[in-house]
């Protein structure tokens, strides 16, 4: 019989989870809401590297180790895809397909936050949607900027930056009404491929505004790759 370590991050992640017995683990790193309504065990919090993450799977008696954690977790996927070696055991793992620009996107990539901070560089009105990093600059923003910048929760900014709190998935709409109350003349994105979160390109295509696509790290190589969530609980319910 399987028994599952699912490492948790992207919604699609509690889908999976969902659909998990009690002989299973569903690990959190710890950052948002833990859930509390599943059949399954849930564990939050690191594992002190891949050596550390191998020793929880032989403790644990793990045959499976699913990666589903977020597209840009690279250091986490590579513990994992490390410690399924180690340990002799099959990592599979969730991909989202990345975003793709359509007609009218003007999208910009960037490498990391050094070439982000210099495209930025003509813009008056950025807004953030790359999680906490933004916050560890708070006090390099250009006299002309002032930021928005929106996380899962909210933090404390200064006078040249406000903190919004907010979970997807975000409406249309909404996202609209952000847009032209802040004046965003420029949108900060990784390239997650949530669907719950695309609704600011959608307005950012709209609008005219630039999009600063924060570039994809390679992640570490896996024994199976899955893009959909019923692809994955298809796979899991062969023998």
């Amino acid at each position: 019989m399987k028994r599952i370590l699912l490492l948790g991050g992207v919604t699609e992640a509690l889908a999976i989870a969902r659909t998990l017995g009690p002989e299973h683990i569903y690990s959190l790193a710890g950052v948002g809401r833990v859930p509390t309504d599943l059949t399954c065990q849930v564990r939050v919090g690191g594992y002190g590297g891949a050596e550390g993450l191998a020793q929880f799977i032989l403790d644990e008696g793990i045959t499976l180790l699913l990666d589903a954690t977020h597209p840009y977790a690279a250091q986490i996927s590579h513990n994992a895809a490390t410690a399924a070696q180690l340990t002799g055991i099959p990592c599979w793992a969730l991909r989202r397909p990345a975003w793709q620009p359509q007609r009218g996107d003007d999208w910009r990539e960037v490498a990391d936050w050094a070439e982000l901070i210099t495209a930025l560089e003509p813009f008056r009105r950025p807004l953030f949607t790359l999680g906490r990093e933004p916050l560890q600059h708070l006090d390099e923003i250009p006299a002309h900027q002032f930021w928005t910048l929106r996380a899962l929760d909210v933090y404390p900014g200064n006078e040249r930056c406000e903190v919004i709190g907010a979970r997807g998935p975000f409406l249309l709409e909404d996202e609209r009404a952000l847009f032209e109350r802040r004046q965003i003349d420029v949108l900060i994105s990784k390239n997650s491929g949530s669907t719950a979160t695309e609704p600011k390109l959608d307005v950012a295509r709209e609008l005219g505004v630039p999009v600063m696509v924060l570039k994809r790290p390679v992640l570490a190589g896996v024994d199976r790759e899955f893009s959909t969530v019923d692809d994955v609980i298809s796979a899991l319910e062969k023998p």
